[in-house]
């Protein structure tokens, strides 16, 4: 069964789209993302400063899970927290253990983040890599967040976007990438319907290669 790595900045549609492939293949489906938002979250609960590498490694190293379902999961303030303590390498290294095992399933499975092709699974039978331009992705996060009653400006969103991508993409340890093997997906110009065709369509190519 296949291994899909799906990578991408924020709000460029990556997790959306890693979702119907997993229903598509029939494997299971990880956000990678939403474990490092479960640490912020729960740092910044505990009170433990966001810049603190060791202390916010602790969280991690003791992650609850029970926060995937927690309803200020996908609050901008927490992506943002998210982004700052996935720079740290104790972080990282606390949760690559999970990430990987969930990537050695025999059944196969698709993950998405931003390290996923590059770090977690290197040897992952397809990767995408999945963008947008930075105003149609704070656009889209300014209609995700306003429908669900969030009081946010799309002119904050974008500025925090730019941040996020410069923050992810400038990191020491493990930066934001395209994997050198990984198919390029820019959904700036595609509804959700297209891009998800396209990607389905990448990958089935991808694995009509695999011996």
């Amino acid at each position: 069964m296949p291994l899909i790595a799906v990578d991408g900045p924020a709000a460029s549609g990556k997790g959306t789209i890693a979702r119907a492939l997993g229903r598509h293949f029939g494997v299971p489906h990880l956000d990678t993302g939403a474990l490092y938002r479960v640490v912020a979250l729960s740092a910044n609960r505990a009170g433990v400063a966001l810049d603190d590498g060791a202390a916010v490694g602790r969280r991690a190293a003791a992650i609850d899970l029970s926060l995937l379902e927690d309803h200020d999961l996908r609050a901008a303030h927490t992506g943002e927290a998210a982004s700052r303590v996935s720079a740290h390498p104790e972080v990282r290294a606390a949760l690559m253990g999970f990430q990987r095992a969930f990537a050695a399933q025999a059944g196969g499975a698709v993950l998405d983040g931003r390290d996923i092709g590059t770090v977690i699974a290197p040897d992952a039978h397809a990767k995408l890599y999945v963008t947008a331009a930075p105003e149609v992705r704070a656009r889209r996060r300014f209609l995700e967040l306003t429908s669900a009653g969030r009081d946010v400006t799309e002119a904050g969103i974008l500025a925090d976007i730019v941040a996020r991508d410069a923050r992810d993409m400038g990191r020491t340890d493990a930066p934001l990438r395209q994997a050198d093997d990984a198919d390029l997906l820019d959904t700036s110009n595609l509804d959700i319907a297209a891009a998800v065709r396209a990607a389905i369509d990448l990958v089935s190519k991808r694995l009509e290669r695999v011996p």
